[in-house]
């Protein structure tokens, strides 16, 4: 059996097919198929609180082919995702745009609040903390920003605000002063602060393309925590250069370029407001949460293909399937 997962994004839209596999006891999940496509629904939301008749016929076109790669894929119509965030849920004609591939595609696009989109974050999120520990995980869109807080492996608080990285650098080259983004960002920080020291948050957990890419830049061990100095420096270093040397000298892809650092002052913005000093940075999403909602919506069905098969005895609770490349 295989599951897909399309996040639609502020930036970009990814579709990740996974095949279940099964061996003994243990379920896993394998990256068949991964494909990012910069659509950037943002820039005409944000801009003119609107999605265009152009961006509209790219959005439903880039559907159609992954329809077509799920066909390819064997993936069955009950058995896929589709998720759209901020974008989507801010634009006056969103659900009109979601209607609109409905009939055309036969394809359902679900727009989800942030409530939502952290709770799908947090079915794989849980399965890397520690017991006795207090994390802050950030995730950063191209238009919201989700903050998480769990104390001893539970999610205690959670808070979604609409400060992304697109929607800050549009604000920033349409002129507006850090006093015109201040009432968001003000009520960002006392929300940050209050309840890391609250709950004494002493590790933070980032997710996201921005934070993925700050990360590999800075930490050269990729399985250890990063700093917030590094991550500060590389920020430091990027904010420096031109938009052609963040392209031709740091090979940033060119949608990733210029959201890059409006980004990264956002999770380092809150990582200062709750006083810690190291991030871990695992390679999960959206996508990952919604494999997991499919899996286990799925599992009486996937456990049912593989009742008779020998060595593989029925597991008498549902499991987390592991996620490998």
């Amino acid at each position: 059996m295989k599951l897909a997962a399309i996040d639609i994004g502020s930036n970009a839209v990814r579709c990740q097919i996974s095949a279940v596999l099964h061996y003994g006891d243990r379920y896993r999940l394998k990256r068949v198929e991964y494909v990012r496509y910069p659509l950037r629904l943002g820039e005409d939301v944000f801009a003119t609180g609107r999605i265009s008749e152009k961006k509209q016929a790219k959005f439903i076109k880039f559907l159609h082919a992954l329809r077509l790669l799920m066909e390819v894929h064997d993936v069955a119509p009950n058995h896929y995702l589709i998720c759209a965030t901020s974008a989507m849920r801010t634009a006056e004609n969103g659900r009109e745009v979601a209607h609109r591939i409905q009939q055309e595609l036969g394809m359902t696009v679900q727009v989800i609040d942030g409530q939502a989109e952290a709770a799908y974050i947090n079915r794989v999120i849980e399965n890397l903390l520690e017991d006795k520990k207090h994390y802050l995980h950030i995730d950063v869109g191209g238009g919201s920003t989700e903050f998480n807080i769990y104390h001893n492996r539970r999610k205690v608080a959670s808070q979604s605000f609409e400060v992304g990285s697109i929607r800050r650098m549009q604000q920033e080259e349409a002129g507006l002063s850090t006093e015109a983004m201040h009432a968001t960002w003000q009520r960002m920080e006392e929300w940050v602060t209050e309840n890391a020291r609250r709950y004494h948050v002493s590790r933070a957990i980032g997710t996201g393309g921005n934070i993925n890419k700050l990360y590999s830049m800075a930490q050269p061990q990729l399985d250890k925590p990063v700093t917030r100095k590094r991550i500060a420096t590389v920020l430091d270093h990027l904010t420096s250069m031109t938009m052609d040397e963040r392209v031709n000298v740091a090979l940033l892809n060119p949608d990733r370029a210029d959201v890059i650092v409006p980004a990264g002052h956002i999770y380092l913005s809150a990582m200062e407001w709750a006083e810690v000093h190291q991030m871990l940075v695992p390679d999960i999403g959206l996508k990952d949460g919604m494999l997991q909602a499919l899996f286990e919506d799925h599992f009486e069905e996937i456990r049912a293909s593989t009742d008779h098969q020998p060595g593989h005895p029925t597991p008498t609770v549902q499991p987390r399937p592991t996620e490998v490349e």
